[in-house]
């Protein structure tokens, strides 16, 4: 059977520059194991398969994997997907610019704005839950990255959905320096039953703010280029943290830069601390999948 397949990079406005998602627009009739058998065929950091929704709330039902795993909900997969879909006139807008996606970590609703070339995207995150890193995870991280985290603010584990270890570094050029050793994360990844580490630090002159690399050695994914859900959970982490000024803010931040992408990463945390994650995406191969 053929199937609709796009090739989707996100959060980059130039071809080859972001986080590419596969998206399969025709997945009825696929079981789980194939969908997973396909994720491990295209080998990138998610894969997403298209379903009607089992609820009026939603315009489409999404399911997420990985190389090895099926996922709950995913940032850049989420955009990526709403962007083939939109583009493929397989869905139409809500008032206000909105789409609803259902997943398993529930409904994601996402803001359209503008179109064609100059589309932007962006999803309200659920709900985020913070818990504490334990001092001999922490020394473990520690030793594993090769670099000292951030005493002022403590790692702590975000579950949104994916769940990350969060940490904070001194700045941006020591996140970009990073050298993990990727068997021993895979292995605390796997104890701590975590999908992976997510480190920031700070850009000296504020703009964009902040440099982001995401891990996930244990899911199949060594480094992902750009994680949505990463900085919704970094964004999360900021406020929890109480490092964003207590009315909200609007910041850029960048990753991919050490595996040859040049992602933004578009975030916006209100007065109440609610995330939104957002930026701009372009198909980069589109074609069918027979399986």
């Amino acid at each position: 059977m053929k199937r609709t397949y796009k090739v989707v990079d996100v959060f980059a406005s130039r071809p080859l520059r972001g986080n590419p998602v596969a998206v399969i627009l025709d997945a009825q009739g696929l079981s789980a194991d194939e969908m997973q058998a396909i994720a491990g065929w295209t080998n990138l950091s998610e894969t997403t398969f298209v379903l009607p929704p089992t609820t009026a709330a939603a315009d489409y039902q999404l399911r997420i994997f990985t190389p090895r795993s099926e996922l709950p909900f995913a940032g850049h997969p989420t955009l990526g997907s709403a962007h083939a879909l939109l583009e493929a006139d397989r869905v139409a807008l809500r008032a206000g610019g909105r789409l609803v996606q259902q997943c398993d970590f529930g409904l994601v609703e996402l803001t359209i704005e503008e179109q064609g070339r100059d589309r932007m995207l962006s999803f309200g995150l659920p709900s985020s839950k913070l818990g504490p890193l334990l001092m001999h995870d922490i020394a473990e991280l520690e030793d594993i990255l090769g670099c000292s985290v951030s005493v002022q603010s403590a790692p702590a584990i975000v579950d949104v959905g994916p769940v990350w270890v969060i940490a904070q570094l001194d700045d941006a050029s020591s996140v970009l320096d990073l050298r993990p050793d990727f068997t021993r994360l895979a292995q605390l990844e796997r104890r701590l039953g975590i999908t992976g580490v997510t480190v920031f630090g700070a850009h000296a002159h504020g703009d964009p703010a902040i440099e982001v690399r995401t891990f996930a050695p244990s899911c199949g994914v060594e480094e992902d280029p750009v994680c949505g859900s990463g900085n919704a959970s970094v964004a999360a982490f900021q406020w929890a943290r109480g490092l964003l000024p207590p009315g909200g803010t609007d910041y850029v931040a960048t990753q991919g830069r050490c595996v040859g992408r040049d992602g933004r990463i578009n975030v916006s945390v209100d007065a109440s601390g609610k995330v939104r994650v957002g930026g701009a995406c372009l198909t980069c191969i589109e074609g069918s999948l027979t399986f």
